[in-house]
């Protein structure tokens, strides 16, 4: 789908201003930056259904129901069935609310154990009317997505998708991957399922149409042309090795590929080429000949594309061993942008159809749907799903089930894609739950860990500082569960490794201990917030002053283990610390081994990362002045010789001595400063 947006480049200019300090990697969006980690869908945990409902709690449960059914409404509307603590328990929607609220109020009414079990469950409910039943079935999956609640479908692991950008608010068009809000002028070619597609989609484009991919400060910075220029990626608008003219024209082509035409265009520079060759002009006759050659590339890595089915998405939902996959392709302009895989948390005795039904809702809440929308199921409010993206987007929505032709085909593929995909996501999760086991039996824990926190720091000679943790459970690492911590306490010695431990672990655990007030819920209510096992980086000595902090505060429940490195810092020959054991050492191909050095690595690098992100943005606000030696005179001529500060910092020693004025123990100093080695 293609967007354009107009907002006026002045006025965008005026709400934030671009600096030569503030420039961002080349072919991103610095105002929508978001980690690029691809689909890390977990499973859910199945939801049992066994165990009977007493008579008592049933009769209480009905007793209530009633009581609101006497109030409700013979209208649409939206009702939340709550807790004795006042967890919301299931949305659901009615055209009447007064009789859905009836069929659960009927003792002698023949009903699911789920049903009943929320029945049981519920002490009051809550109505909200609405004016149409589409506008209640909006209402319905905004506050599913928000409330989460139990006994509903909910869509987990939802992230904005990604769109590719041409922008609109310079003479020099710059294409760029995009996220969230489309409020900068331009055209906007998406959704793609992935970082990762964006990317690859980019990076041909840029050999096929020669479109800058550097920001607007670097562009206007630029004295000579950069390496993307020399590799022919880039036709090198910043220094007027094409005319405006030109640019334009490989913009339009860009634009008019993105946007379907991509026959019309590849026939054009076919044309071009067989032109070039003809009047003995081979070199540029090679230039359209790659260039040719990176548009079949993109359309290679699509794989399927459709012949008749311009704009359409394609759901297909699969249920096996009590989990549900639901997987999405993207087809918009005749090409297939990618597909990604869900994992809905939906209770086993919900139907494909139900699972599905409730899923659309949800996904579409922040999304804009397109013309056509295909499933592999029927589901039974597909006319009111369809207008009420209708209503949403603004122009005619089609929900169908496809029995024949190409539409038919493109489902099954989904259908094959989603059986797959669970597949694949059920042995992933077999294989670590084995680990998890060899892991409980080999440190003598009470039982395998759902939850296991990793935590390491970062810092140069005690200078932006950070400490960090990750998270690991029976699904692999748990990215959206991470955290940073930045060390604030100004009476810590700098380089004190085990004061920095404590100030993270006291935060974190004193938060756990002490829940705010508001009671808001985890991110994701799915997964445990109390960890079974926490894993540190050091000896016994680091492992006897955490204990001393667990102790200070109270915890008992947590089991904890420390990882020495092994002689030479080799891995595979590391020894394990426990609360009064005797060390631990594995052999250098145990699984368990291999898994715990995997968990370090990952703390490691989060936390490596996270360092340099707080040291970049320091010394881009400190500028040059921080760098001992380096006066007025020099941050000038550096300044004048690189243009800016970004350019002085991806400089070599060699070229950082080419500046009048620095000698080569200043270029080194200044490189030393740029790329420090953390500790």
């Amino acid at each position: 789908m293609v967007h354009d947006s107009t907002d006026d480049p002045d006025d965008r200019a005026r709400k934030a201003p671009r600096t030569a300090a503030s420039d961002a990697p080349p072919d991103f969006d610095p105002a929508t930056a978001t980690a690029d980690d691809e689909d890390d869908s977990r499973l859910p945990d199945i939801l049992e259904e066994s165990g009977t409902v007493g008579e008592e709690p049933l009769a209480t449960g009905h007793e209530a129901i009633e009581r609101a059914v006497r109030l409700a409404p013979t209208s649409p509307g939206v009702y939340r069935m709550l807790s004795a603590n006042a967890d919301v328990l299931y949305v659901g929607k009615a055209k009447n609310v007064k009789k859905r609220l009836s069929s659960y109020a009927r003792q002698s009414a023949p009903l699911p154990a789920r049903i009943l079990r929320m029945i049981a469950a519920t002490v009051t409910v809550e109505i909200v009317s609405t004016n149409t039943e589409t506008e209640a079935l909006l209402l319905e999956a905004n506050l599913i997505k928000q409330l989460r609640p139990r006994f509903n479908v909910q869509l987990r692991d939802d992230k904005s998708f990604p769109y590719i950008l041409i922008s609109g608010d310079h003479w020099a068009p710059q294409i760029l991957k995009h996220r969230g809000a489309q409020s900068r002028p331009g055209r906007y070619f998406g959704p793609f399922a992935s970082a990762g597609a964006v990317n690859r989609t980019i990076t041909a484009l840029q050999r096929a149409f020669l479109i800058r991919s550097c920001t607007d400060s670097f562009f206007e910075s630029r004295t000579r042309p950069c390496l993307l220029y020399q590799i022919r990626r880039c036709a090198g608008p910043c220094t007027r090795e094409i005319d405006f003219g030109g640019y334009t024209t490989l913009v339009r082509e860009a634009s008019d590929f993105l946007s379907g035409k991509s026959h019309a265009v590849k026939q054009e520079l076919a044309g071009e080429m067989e032109k070039a060759a003809g009047e003995l002009e081979f070199e540029r006759a090679a230039l359209y000949r790659d260039r040719l050659a990176a548009l079949s590339a993109i359309q290679s890595q699509q794989g399927i594309n459709p012949r008749t089915v311009e704009e359409a998405d394609v759901f297909a939902v699969h249920q096996e061993g009590g989990f549900f996959c639901v997987e999405v392709f993207f087809f918009r302009t005749g090409q297939n942008w990618g597909n990604r895989a869900y994992f809905p948390r939906a209770e086993k005795s919900f139907t494909p159809e139900e699972v599905l039904g409730s899923f659309l809702a949800q996904f579409y809440d922040d999304k804009p749907p397109p013309k056509v929308i295909l499933l592999s199921h029927e589901i039974e409010e597909s006319e009111l799903l369809a207008n009420a993206l209708a209503i949403k987007a603004g122009h005619k929505v089609e929900v169908l089930t496809p029995k024949r032709g190409e539409k038919k085909e493109l489902v099954a593929h989904a259908l094959t894609n989603a059986r797959e995909a669970l597949g694949r996501k059920l042995a992933d999760t077999a294989t670590q739950s084995r680990l998890l086991d060899a892991m409980a039996t080999t440190l003598n824990l009470p039982h395998p860990p759902k939850r296991i926190e990793v935590y390491d720091n970062s810092h140069i000679q005690g200078t932006n500082a950070v400490g960090a943790m990750i998270v690991a459970g029976p699904d692999g690492f748990v990215k959206n569960q991470y955290r940073k911590f930045n060390i604030k306490s100004e009476g810590i010695t700098p380089g004190d490794d085990f004061a920095m431990m404590r100030e993270v672990l006291e935060r974190r655990f004193k938060r756990l201990i002490n829940p705010p007030e508001d009671g808001a819920k985890a991110k994701d209510d799915d997964f445990p917030q109390w960890p079974d096992l926490v894993i540190i980086d050091g000896g016994r000595g680091q492992l006897n002053a955490v204990r001393e902090i667990f102790t200070n505060l109270g915890l008992t429940q947590v089991s904890l283990m420390s990882v020495a490195k092994g002689p030479d810092r080799d891995a595979g020959r590391e020894t394990l610390f426990m609360p009064e054991r005797e060390a631990i050492k594995l052999e250098p191909r145990d699984p368990v081994l291999y898994f715990i050095q995997r968990l370090r690595d990952e703390a490691h690098r989060f936390v490596i990362g996270s360092h340099r992100k707080l040291r970049k943005k320091d010394i881009r606000e400190a500028g040059l002045q921080e760098i001992p030696g380096i006066g007025p005179s020099r941050k000038r001529a550096l300044l004048h010789h690189f243009g800016t500060l970004k350019e002085i910092e991806r400089a070599s020693i060699a070229d950082l001595g080419k500046v009048p004025g620095v000698s080569a123990e200043s270029a080194r100093r200044i490189f030393d400063y740029f790329h420090p080695q953390p500790g």
